[in-house]
C-alpha cells in the first residue's frame, strides 16, 4: 500500500509531490531525476484546502516519500512505497528526522518554534532529508510566526518545512510567498464513498450516506461510517429544526447541544488527562505518599493549563461540526425549495427535509443559514457557547 493511498480524490496533488520526491532524492544522491528536473523541489510547502481534504496526510505522506528507502527506486520505482523502514517510520511518528509539530490547544507558542528553527539549522541525522511539519499553521501566535519565518527564509540545505493551513489567507504574507502552494481540493463523494468500502470494509448503502453526510471531509465520513456514537450525535443535531416551534423548545435544543459538546470533550480528556498526569509524575520520580520532587509543581501547573486549552478547543471543535450538520441540513432545505436535482447531503433525513421545506420560503431557510453562520461566528469571537447558541435557536424560530 503506498503512502498516497489515504489521498482521496487528489490526484494532481499527488502527481506533484511525486515529482518533488524524485527531484529530492536526485538532489541526494547527484543524479538526474527520471522525468523532471531539481526545480520541482523546494524548502517550504504550504498545504491549504477545506476542512477534511487532508493536508496533513498530503503532508505526512510527502514526508514518508522524502525518507524512503525503497530499493525499487534504483529500478525507477516511485518514492513512498509505504512498505520500507523509512516510510514505515515516518507514517507511525517514530522517525528522527521527521518532527511533528501539534497542539492541543487554541495556539502555537514563540518558545516552541524558536526550538523547531534551531534545530532547523541542523542536518539530518540519519535520513536523507530533516522535515518539520507544522500540522496547524494557522494557530501560530503572531511571535511564533515571525520565529518560523527566520527558518524559513533562510533554510539549511537537508531542511524541508511543511505548513498545514485551511487557506493560505491564514499564514502570514511573508512566509506564504516563501512557500510553494498546494491547495486540495473537496473530494467527490462517490470516491470518499469507495475508500470507505475499500479501506474499512463499510457496506455501500452505509458509506454512501456517511460520504454525503460527511460533505467531503474524509475523517468525518470515517467517523459517521463506523462509530454509532457519532451518527447518534448528528441525529440529535438534525432534530433541531423540529423542535424549535416555541422558546422553551429553543432553549432546550440550545442546552442539550452545549451539554454534549461538553460531554465529549470531558469524556476525551478523562482518560488523555489522567494517563499524562501519571506520565509526568513517574517523569519526575514521584512516590505516592512521599513529598513531592522539585519543579513538579510548577510542571504539573503548566500541564494542566494545556489540558483546560485543550478541553476549550475540543468543545468548540465539537460545536463546529455540529454547526456544519446544521448548515447542511438548511442548505438541504434551501436546494428543495429551489428545485435543486443536485444530491442532498442529508438523504437520510428526507422526510424532515421536506416537512421544513414546505412550511417557508427560501427567504426563511436563507436567513436561517445566516443565523448558523453568526453563531459560529460568535464561537470564534469567544462569546458564551450557551449564549451564541440559544440566539442561535431563537432566530431558527423566527426564520
Amino acid at each position: 500500500m503506498s503512502v498516497w493511498d489515504d489521498l482521496v480524490g487528489q490526484d494532481r496533488v499527488v502527481e506533484q509531490l511525486t515529482a518533488a520526491a524524485r527531484a529530492a532524492r536526485a538532489t541526494v544522491t547527484g543524479t538526474a531525476a527520471p522525468g523532471g528536473n531539481a526545480s520541482l523541489m523546494t524548502h517550504a510547502w504550504l498545504f491549504t484546502g477545506p476542512p477534511g481534504a487532508g493536508q496533513t496526510t498530503a503532508a505526512r505522506a510527502f514526508a514518508a516519500a522524502l525518507q524512503c528507502t525503497s530499493p525499487d527506486l534504483d529500478l525507477g520505482g516511485e518514492p513512498g512505497c509505504g512498505f520500507c523502514e523509512g516510510c514505515h517510520t515516518v507514517l507511525s511518528g517514530s522517525h528522527a528526522d521527521v518532527k511533528y509539530v501539534r497542539t492541543d490547544g487554541l495556539s502555537i507558542g514563540v518558545g516552541d518554534m524558536r526550538d523547531l528553527v534551531l534545530r532547523a539549522a541542523s542536518y539530518p541525522t540519519g535520513g536523507k532529508w530533516s522535515v518539520i511539519l507544522v500540522d496547524a499553521a494557522h494557530r501560530l501566535t503572531e511571535a511564533a510566526a515571525n520565529a518560523l519565518l527566520k527558518g524559513v527564509e533562510e533554510p539549511s540545505p537537508r531542511t524541508v518545512w511543511l505548513l498545514c493551513a485551511p487557506s493560505v489567507q491564514d499564514v502570514l504574507p511573508t512566509i506564504r510567498s516563501r512557500c510553494r502552494l498546494l491547495v486540495l481540493r473537496t473530494p467527490a463523494a462517490e470516491a470518499v464513498a469507495d475508500m470507505l468500502v475499500r479501506r474499512d470494509g463499510v457496506e455501500p448503502g452505509t458509506a454512501r450516506l456517511a460520504a454525503l453526510a460527511g460533505q467531503g471531509d474524509v475523517e468525518r465520513s470515517r467517523r459517521l461510517a463506523v462509530d454509532e456514537q457519532a451518527r447518534t450525535r448528528r441525529l440529535d443535531v438534525l432534530r433541531i429544526p423540529l423542535e424549535v416551534a416555541d422558546i422553551g423548545g429553543c432553549l432546550s435544543a440550545a442546552q442539550r447541544l452545549v451539554d454534549t459538546a461538553k460531554a465529549d470533550a470531558e469524556a476525551l480528556a478523562e482518560t488523555r488527562d489522567a494517563k499524562e498526569t501519571e506520565d509526568l509524575r513517574a517523569a519526575y520520580g514521584a512516590v505516592e505518599g512521599s513529598r513531592a520532587p522539585r519543579g513538579l509543581a510548577g510542571a504539573a501547573k503548566e500541564l494542566e493549563k494545556r489540558q483546560k486549552s485543550r478541553a476549550t478547543r475540543t468543545r468548540r471543535e465539537t460545536l463546529g461540526v455540529a454547526l456544519l450538520d446544521l448548515l447542511s441540513f438548511y442548505r438541504d432545505v434551501l436546494a428543495l425549495q429551489l428545485g435543486s436535482a443536485g444530491a442532498l447531503a442529508n438523504e437520510d433525513q428526507r422526510s424532515a427535509l421536506d416537512r421544513i421545506a414546505g412550511s417557508g420560503q427560501p427567504e426563511n431557510t436563507l436567513r436561517r443559514i445566516e443565523a448558523v453562520l453568526a453563531c459560529r461566528r460568535a464561537l470564534d469571537r469567544n462569546v458564551d457557547p450557551l449564549l451564541a447558541v440559544e440566539a442561535m435557536t431563537v432566530a431558527l424560530r423566527a426564520g
